[in-house]
C-alpha cells in the first residue's frame, strides 16, 4: 500500500489525514515501527488508530492506560477460578494434577498486549494516554515494543505471530522515558487548520449546511486563541454543529444569547463558560465572519 493509498483509506474510514500525518503512518507501516503521537486532548489521535484499523482491514486492540495499570490488566493474568474447579474435579477423579497442567494456555486470559501479539491476523494496537500510566509499565513495555514478545514465567517468552501496528498516544501530562522515544516514530498532532476542519466536519455531517459548517468552524477557531482552560477538540466541534443543525439553523446565528445558551457542547468548565459573555461571543462572531472572508478570499 502506498502513501497515497492508504490517505484514500483513511478518509474513506471517515478520518481527515494531512500530509504530515499520512507520511509517518505510511512509514510506521512500512517499517513496522511504533508511532508515538502526541497533542491536546480532543485533536483526534484516538480515532486515528481506530480509522488506521479500517482503512488497513485490521482489528483494533485498544488498551486505555491509567495511574495503577499493571501486568494483569495488560498483558495476562492467570484463569484462578477454572484453576480451581479443575484442581477440585480432579481431587473427586483421585487424578494426578501436576503444576504444568494448571499454567497452560488453556488457563491463561489475554489482556490487550497479549493479544494484540497471539492473534492469527495481524491488528491495530492502540496503547491509549500511555502519559498516564506509571513509569514502571513503561518499562515493561519496552519488551513488548522491542521484540515484540511477552515473558510469563510459567510458560516461558510468548513471540508474536504476526508484529502489531502500535499507536501510541499521549497528551502530554508527563514526560515519557527517552528508551521508550527511541523505539517510536513520533508525531505531534496538533488542532487542525481552518480548511482541514471544515473538511472534517463535511465527511462527518454532511447533512449540516454549507455556511453553517464554514461559520461555526471559523467561530471555534476563534474561541481556541482564548485564555481557556480547556480548549474544545474536534469532537466538541462536531458535537455544537450537529446541536446547531438539530435546531434547524443553516447559519451560526447573530444572536449572542443563542450561541451562549449552545455552548456546553463546546466548553466543559464553570470558568470557562463563565469568561465567555455576550460582548465577547459578538467579537468572536466578528471574528469568524473574518475567518471565513479570510478562506474564500484564499480559495
Amino acid at each position: 500500500m502506498d502513501e497515497a493509498t492508504l490517505r484514500q483509506g483513511l478518509h474513506a474510514a471517515g478520518y481527515v489525514a494531512d500530509q504530515d500525518l499520512a507520511t509517518v503512518l505510511w512509514l510506521a507501516v512500512e517499517l513496522e515501527r511504533p508511532l508515538l503521537v502526541e497533542g491536546d486532548a480532543g485533536v483526534g489521535k484516538t480515532a486515528l488508530a481506530a480509522a488506521l484499523a479500517g482503512a488497513l482491514g485490521r482489528e483494533l486492540v485498544r488498551l486505555q492506560c491509567h495511574e495503577g495499570l499493571d501486568l494483569a490488566q495488560a498483558a495476562y493474568e492467570w484463569n484462578y477460578s477454572r484453576q480451581l474447579i479443575e484442581i477440585r474435579l480432579h481431587e473427586t477423579q483421585s487424578g494426578t494434577l501436576r503444576a504444568a497442567d494448571l499454567f497452560s494456555r488453556d488457563f491463561l486470559l489475554e489482556r490487550p498486549l497479549l493479544r494484540a501479539i497471539s492473534g492469527e491476523q495481524p491488528c491495530v494496537l492502540l496503547i491509549d494516554e500511555i502519559d498516564r500510566a506509571d513509569e514502571g509499565f513503561e518499562a515493561f513495555l519496552l519488551e513488548v515494543l522491542g521484540d515484540y514478545q511477552i515473558t510469563v514465567p510459567e510458560l516461558g517468552t510468548l513471540r508474536a505471530r504476526h508484529r502489531p501496528l502500535v499507536i501510541l498516544t499521549s497528551n502530554g501530562t508527563r514526560e515519557l522515558s527517552d528508551a521508550l522515544r527511541r523505539r517510536c516514530l513520533y508525531h505531534y498532532q496538533d488542532y487542525p487548520t481552518l480548511a482541514r476542519e471544515i473538511d472534517i466536519v463535511r465527511l462527518s455531517l454532511p447533512q449540516a449546511a454549507h455556511a453553517l459548517v464554514e461559520q461555526a468552524v471559523a467561530f471555534v477557531q476563534a474561541l481556541r486563541r482564548e485564555d481557556l482552560q480547556k480548549k474544545p477538540g474536534v469532537a466538541e466541534t462536531l458535537d455544537w454543529i450537529r446541536a446547531l443543525h438539530r435546531l434547524g439553523l443553516a447559519a451560526v446565528p447573530d444572536d449572542a444569547q443563542l450561541i451562549r445558551h449552545t455552548l456546553a457542547c463546546l466548553l466543559k468548565t464553570r470558568e470557562d463558560q463563565s469568561q465567555l459573555d455576550p460582548n465577547r461571543i459578538r467579537q468572536l462572531i466578528e471574528g469568524r465572519r473574518a475567518g471565513v472572508a479570510e478562506r474564500e478570499a484564499q480559495a
